[in-house]
């Protein structure tokens, strides 16, 4: 047993999130090596890597893209994290979905050798030695998209020969900013170009296909709305004191990170105002009968957020205050100005991008949440012009999938 897998399984005596991980790699060899050869029924193989959901999002739109232009592949889709695979565990843009198997030599050479993809994709961060050891030993192309590269990281370092290594064995590596370049062309590697984020094509589509929700036009009428989105409680500390004391007309949803039925209980004493759970309202929604007016709903599900942003005149992101910021993509693209902690925000370019540019605010305290809400809330022209700024933002970097397929195009052909 690996050093690595030792500590996960450590620590999974103390995280339920951790123990997902274990158990869902407990035997999963094995069972690959008896399902997969009939699945696969002679198909080409092409194997996307997502680290978690977020980077599973980033990924999405060269994978759909990849399915509609190759139909006769086999998509194979591998998570690390429990919270990408127990979300996207069904999805159904890809023929089979699992975890990947802890990066020992031995479990690489079975992976790679039960599957034999023709292409590899992995997203954004993940660099697994011996799985690129062995797609490079067993002739597979591998590219990475989306990602990005900082001087802090142990490929830029004196002593980091063999982390620099793994960058040798991708036949291309599409980079986000113009940092990540020149930090790669500084220490040999060549085969590598700016391509941008693919996020910005998967947020883009999102907002232009996205459903409508009536229930919640009806909750939000005429008022204004502030979307706070993937919300933990260090973010509800400062958003609902700052609530409470401003004026109202507006209307809030929050949609938490996790749900936490004591939290989302505890975050409705707190509210001055009516609050409701969504499950409560959606169980009494009638289009057709008279809507009850309330002043704050608290969605109780996954996966509602990016269509929650449809109704929003004011974005809050969560995270910041905390372990990192949340995707401020997912609210800008629909246009309007954004809020979100000041503490860990710092590496997310477009957070960085959007403070700059006007349309988003990095606050440190209840004070500066109801100054900047009261604000937006009153000025309808400074918010229209905030409002441009954010959409504009993302619709001027679209692209970057079809500068990846023209790649994957030359490689296949």
């Amino acid at each position: 047993m690996s050093a690595f897998l030792a500590v996960m399984r450590f620590a999974a005596l103390f995280s339920s999130k951790v123990k997902l991980g274990v158990t869902g790699r407990d035997g999963l060899l094995d069972k690959l090596e008896k399902t997969v050869p009939t699945l696969l029924n002679g198909r080409p193989v092409a194997w996307f890597h997502a680290a978690s959901l977020g980077e599973f999002e980033q990924g999405r739109p060269v994978m759909e893209a990849f399915k509609k232009e190759y139909p006769d592949f086999f998509i194979l889709l591998t998570f690390f994290s429990p919270s990408g695979y127990e979300v996207r565990k069904n999805y159904g843009g890809a023929d089979y979905v699992c975890y990947l198997p802890i990066d020992t030599a031995e479990n690489a050479k079975r992976f790679v050798t039960l599957f034999q993809p023709e292409i590899t994709f992995f997203i954004k961060y993940e660099f697994w030695f011996n799985y690129l050891s062995e797609l490079k030993k067993q002739g597979s192309h591998i590219l990475s998209f989306s990602t990005i590269f900082r001087d802090n990281q142990l490929f830029f370092k004196s002593y980091g020969g063999f982390y620099r290594r793994m960058l040798t064995y991708f036949d291309h590596l599409f980079v986000q900013n113009e940092t990540s370049l020149k930090l790669l062309n500084a220490i040999g590697i060549k085969h590598c170009s700016l391509a941008g984020d693919t996020r910005f094509d998967r947020v883009y589509a999102i907002a232009r296909g996205i459903k409508v929700l009536p229930e919640i036009a009806g909750f939000k009428k005429e008022t204004a709305c502030l979307v706070a989105g993937s919300v933990w409680e260090a973010d509800m500390q400062v958003l609902i004191p700052a609530l409470n004391e401003i004026e109202k007309p507006l209307k809030v949803i929050f949609a938490p990170h996790e749900i936490d039925k004591s939290h989302m209980e505890t975050w409705r004493k707190q509210l001055k105002g009516s609050a409701m759970l969504y499950s409560e309202y959606k169980r009494s929604f009638d289009v057709e009968a008279q809507i009850p007016d309330f002043d704050y709903l608290i969605i109780d599900n996954i996966g509602m957020l990016s269509s929650l942003y449809r109704y929003g005149d004011i974005g809050y992101i969560g995270g910041s205050f905390g372990s990192g910021l949340h995707n401020v993509l997912e609210a800008a693209t629909f246009g309007m100005p954004i809020l979100f902690g000041n503490k860990k925000y710092q590496k997310f370019q477009e957070a960085n991008d959007l403070i700059k540019e006007g349309s988003a605010k990095a606050i440190a305290d209840t004070d500066e949440a109801k100054r900047y809400i009261s604000e937006w809330i009153t000025n309808t022209e400074l918010r229209n012009k905030l409002d441009a700024i954010s959409e504009n933002y993302v619709a001027s970097r679209i692209g970057a999938t079809d500068i990846v397929m023209k790649k994957v195009r030359s490689l296949l052909s």
